[in-house]
């Protein structure tokens, strides 16, 4: 079987993902990253993962991409815009309204993501009978932000996100692996110099050293992956912070390069809501406004522990009925965060 010139097609294909509403493209070996495993096995040591087993589950796909699929000769990345149009850090002020990270503020981008991964692998499929293709979103065990910086897509920071010089850092990726071999792009170095931004934009110190993180402290993890209770020492630290953190990839000087995001889907529907009409919300509720939404996977119950932490965080004595009603909750945990979130508005009580 005659195989398919890889250059053209290369350079057809780039075209193609940017006419499907893509920023960036870049290629490289799926054995293109090989300090990866020793990373993530120190990183797993630490315990800076916490409560995230899924990781240390599947580590020998995750730290080596190539055991994943042994017959993938290439890994696409695909680079995809969200930037938001105003600084996200605004409502941090707001205290009696929640803050919502950026990147869920629209529709899930896991779906909008995939949708465009799946098209383009089909037309790449028409280019080349008889090679095969798998596509990943943000859900395989594929260490998505190592191989795009082998793919020159950009680099990861200090925050360890992966930031660019042309697109900030306000980006998600999608990968296409394929038994095509196509032509390698050159990797990204890091470009971060002296800057600590982003380190030290991060109100619960999650960052032990330039280029790792402790999940363990970081908002982003314990609103969303953590299912208990919250250490009551880093609840203070939370703020109004409901559903992620945006504080360090706002903080970094190279998103003054950063362009507008195109896709529509990600335009913000959900704005920084009132946080006593969040703590209302029972499960139907939940599920139906946030229908859609990546928000929608945590359930009711964790998105309402973090309403009154930030309920607690407020200062806001007309909150206290909103925590209040909530002390005997079903769920121990969302019991125990309102009792807390009272104990912070009436100290004296």
């Amino acid at each position: 079987m005659k195989r398919t010139d890889p250059t053209p097609l290369k350079d057809r294909l780039r075209q193609r993902a940017l006419e499907e509403g893509f920023s960036k493209m870049g290629i490289c070996a799926p054995d293109a990253v090989p300090g990866t495993a020793a990373r993530l096995r120190a990183f797993l040591e630490a315990g800076h993962h916490g409560s995230m087993g899924w990781m240390a589950e599947r580590e020998h796909w995750r730290g080596d991409p190539s055991a994943l699929w042994p017959e993938a000769r290439s890994v696409i990345m695909l680079a995809e815009l969200y930037t938001p149009e105003t600084d996200p850090r605004l409502v941090l002020d707001q205290k009696d309204r929640a803050a919502i990270s950026v990147y869920a503020q629209g529709k899930d981008y896991h779906d909008l993501v995939k949708r465009r991964l799946k098209r383009l692998g089909r037309w790449l499929l028409d280019q080349g009978p008889g090679e095969e293709i798998k596509v990943f979103v943000d859900t395989a065990p594929v260490m998505e932000k190592p191989l795009a910086q082998a793919a020159g897509l950009g680099w990861q920071g200090k925050h360890t996100n992966l930031l660019s010089r042309d697109l900030g850092n306000w980006f998600f990726l999608g990968s296409i692996f394929t038994t095509l071999d196509l032509p390698k792009d050159a990797a990204e170095v890091s470009h971060c110099g002296s800057c600590r931004a982003c380190l030290t934009a991060c109100p619960t110190d999650a960052f032990p050293a330039p280029y790792q993180l402790d999940a363990r402290r970081c908002i982003s993890y314990l609103t969303i992956e953590h299912k208990g209770p919250v250490d009551e020492a880093l609840r203070p630290r939370m703020g109004n912070r409901i559903y992620g953190c945006d504080d360090c990839l706002a903080a970094c000087p190279w998103n003054k390069f950063a362009a507008a995001a195109q896709e529509i889907g990600y335009q913000p529907r959900i704005g920084a809501p009132q946080l006593a009409e969040l703590a209302a919300l029972d499960d139907a509720g939940f599920r139906a406004r946030f229908a859609g939404s990546p928000i929608k996977r945590i359930g009711r119950d964790r998105f309402v522990r973090n309403v009154l932490y930030a309920i607690g965080n407020s200062g806001q004595p007309d909150l206290v009925p909103a925590a209040r009603a909530l002390c005997d909750d079903a769920d121990p945990v969302v019991a125990d965060a309102a009792r807390w979130a009272m104990a912070q508005l009436q100290p004296q009580a």
